[in-house]
Parts: structure tokens; sequence; C-alpha cells
């Protein structure tokens, strides 16, 4: 059954800054500061992440044309390498990349809301966020798409608000004037580096839903480029907002950054509402990665019949039904056991992995098939696959070097994919197109 092509840029654009703007930004500046004291090298994080995403979305629009079918990092690196690669992503963006994310975001969730109503069980409003959203993603594509936009908009107009409001208000004593350009291109830089991209990730988003995407060639470059330069465009107005208001020392090694700014700007109050804020934020995230996620397990079950087939049945609408149960049943697991949080500190060495091997492709398949059409080719080109490769090379050495336990995990994550795509017995047939 062929899914109906009902989604265009706005739908797309809203799924892409909803994917991105998460956790990440709420909780990265924290373990920063921690390492890199110094305004301008932070602010020099965030704007290189956002070139990284940018750079990103461009080859992502490129692949998307080029090869034009759900799945992600799934179906591109199948086609371009091998299907081994591509079930190696796939298996990566379930475990690592959609349903741990959902439950460390359903977790923000239910902290946040405890702080604004402490009679709230954080637990019970996690899992209560995680049903509802997934039941919505149940029903039709339409019902999605209303939902996406409407907490979407509403994400932004508060992070604009409170971007502004912090902004107003008196501006914390200046931090120590160490020459911030010392933590430029050291390890710590490049670890920091990683909490930015993990905040930037969902600049792919739109790429898991191209069955769904209306004239997929015009609306995925459009939708990526604006949705990544508009989250860019937020995240540097918000993080300035937070270092203008609170001490350096404050806010240092602290998760709950945006609270810690809200109640140095006004106060216990202030930090309350900042907290209801972003819980009514992260809805928003939780509702991307459920309608996003579950397409790349569809696909996985369209082609491993054996195994998976099941993640392939679709409802009448188009929605794969199964997959959107079996992600968030497994976002569950994670939420009540809480195991995830010890996972999430390697899924960034892991997405940017397969990230990078995608962007790479775009070059690869540049020399491979010069002939295969384009109907959008990446601007300025070679120069936005050479800046993600080379960003991504960097983050992902320095953190090898400084945090290698963390980084083996990584790479044991994507071994143990490639493992199971053996003992699975792939058809003997041709991939699919």
């Amino acid at each position: 059954m062929s899914s109906p092509r009902q989604v265009g840029i706005i739908t797309c654009a809203a799924l892409v800054v909803a994917n991105m703007v998460g956790t990440g930004i709420f909780t990265s500046l924290g373990f920063q500061l921690a390492e890199i004291p110094a305004h301008p090298a932070i602010m020099l994080l965030w704007i290189v992440g956002g070139i990284l995403a940018l750079c990103g979305a461009l080859c992502y629009a490129e692949l998307s044309a080029a090869l034009p079918r759900s799945g992600g990092e799934y179906h591109f690196l199948g086609k371009i390498y091998h299907p081994a690669i591509g079930f190696m992503a796939g298996i990566v963006s379930l475990l690592v990349g959609f349903a741990a994310p959902v439950a460390l975001s359903a977790m923000a969730f239910g902290s946040y809301l405890h702080g604004v109503f402490p009679q709230v069980a954080p637990l019970a409003s996690s899992t209560v966020v995680v049903i509802v959203a997934t039941l919505f993603h149940l029903r039709d594509l339409r019902l999605s798409s209303i939902f996406q936009i409407v907490f979407t908009t509403l994400k932004i107009g508060l992070v604009v608000f409170l971007t502004g409001a912090l902004f107003m208000a008196p501006a914390a004593p200046p931090p120590p004037t160490d020459p911030w350009q010392s933590y430029v291109l050291t390890a710590p830089f490049a670890v920091s580096l990683m909490f930015t991209l993990y905040a930037y990730t969902g600049w792919n988003a739109a790429t898991y839903i191209l069955g769904e995407v209306r004239s997929p060639a015009r609306v995925i470059p459009v939708s990526l480029a604006v949705g990544t330069l508009l989250v860019m465009a937020l995240y540097l107005g918000l993080n300035a907002a937070f270092l203008h208001v609170a001490p350096v020392g404050s806010m240092a090694g602290q998760i709950n950054v945006a609270q810690v700014a809200a109640e140095s700007a006004f106060g216990h109050s202030g930090g309350r509402a900042v907290a209801a804020v972003i819980a009514l934020g992260l809805v928003s995230a939780i509702s991307a990665m459920i309608w996003a996620g579950p397409r790349v397990a569809m696909v996985i079950g369209e082609d491993y019949p054996r195994v998976f087939g099941l993640l392939r049945m679709r409802t009448p609408a188009g929605i794969p039904a199964m997959a959107v149960v079996a992600q968030s049943s497994l976002t569950l697991v994670l939420l009540l056991s809480s195991t995830f949080e010890q996972v999430l500190v390697y899924t960034q060495f892991a997405l940017l992995s397969c990230s990078f091997l995608a962007v790479l492709g775009v070059m690869v398949l540049r020399v491979r098939q010069p002939d295969l059409p384009r109907p959008f080719r990446t601007p300025l080109y070679p120069l936005p696959p050479l800046l993600f490769l080379a960003i991504s090379a960097f983050a992902m050495v320095y953190t090898a070097i400084d945090k290698p336990s963390e980084s083996l995990c990584g790479i044991l994550t994507l071994a143990g994919a490639l493992g199971i795509y053996w003992l699975v017995q792939p058809r003997k047939n041709t991939p699919p197109s």
C-alpha cells in the first residue's frame, strides 16, 4: 500500500525545528561552561554547530532529491555503499536516534512539569506525554501535521519570548577575561562541540518521511534549510540571553540552565514560569521524534520482512502503526528503567558517524554516478560536504581521545548493528530503490 503524499513545506520545516529544539538547548550550556568559561568561545561553539547542521542539511537535500524514499540514513547508506551499512544506520537511528532521545525528552518534560506542579510525579507525566503523543500519530497524517505545527509554533514563540525577556533583565557580572582563543581547537572544545551537535540533531528529520512529502525535490531542500537557519538563530539568541543574565559560576555543571538563568533574572517565580515554557516546548520534540522514527522502522520492515515484517504494516491512511507502537514501547521501557541515560553519553558519536558517511556519500555519488538525476544540487559544492566532514572529524577524533570509553561504546554499537544484519540474512535480490 502506497502512503499518500500530504506533507508540504510548512509541516516539514516544523518537523525539522521540532526535532532540533529539545532537551539539548536547555541542558548543554551548563556542561560547556564547566570546561570553557568564556562567552565568545561558547558562542563560537553554537555558530560552528549551526554551520555543520546547515551544510549537512544541504547535502541531505541533494541525497533526498536523488534517492527519494523514506528512511533517512538507512536508505541513503544502503544505496550508496551496501545494504549492511544502511541497516547499521537504521538500527542506530531506532535505538540511539529516536527511542532514547524521546525518553530523555519525556523525562525532562516530567522534571520541568514537576517544577511547576510539585504534586505531579515526574515519571507519571513523562509516561502520559509519550502515550498521548503516540495516540495522536496513530490517527492520520493530517492530525499529525496539525499537532506538529501547533506545538512547534508555540515552542518558537515561547523561545523568542524567553530570549527577549532575559535580555531585558539586568546583566550579570562579566566573566573573567581569559583569552577565549586558547580554548579553540582543544579537546574540551571538541567535547563541548558534541553537546552542541546533539542540540542540533534533527536537521535531517524531514528525510525520514520522504514517502509522505509532496514534491520532495522542491519541499525537502527548502524545509531543511529554513528549519536549520531558524533553529540556529534561536540557539544563538537563547544562549546569549542565558549568558547575559546568569553568572558563569551559577550555570557551570548545571543541567537546568534555563531555570537557573530565569531565577537569576526574575526570581523563583520566574524559574517556575520558564519550567512551564520548556515543558510545553518538549511536547513538540517528543511528537516530532515519535512521527519521524517509525518511518525508518517501516522501511526496515519492508526490506527484511522475514524478521521485521510487522514493522511494515500500515493503516488505510498510510501510517506505520506497528512501527509507531514498537518505538513508543521501547521508549517506555527506557523511560521506566532509566537505563537510557547511560546510553546517551555515546549517542552523538554513533549518530555523527552515520551522518559523516551520508555526507561523504554525496561526493561518492558524484563520482560513481555523475549522470544520476539530481533535481537539487548542493550549492557551492564541494564546500558544504567538506566543511561538514572536517568539523565532524575534528569532533569525533578529539572526543575519542578525551572520552575513549564513550567513543568505544559508540563504535561497538555500530559494529553490533552490522552483526545483526548478517544474522537476519537479508534478501538475496538487489536492494530496493
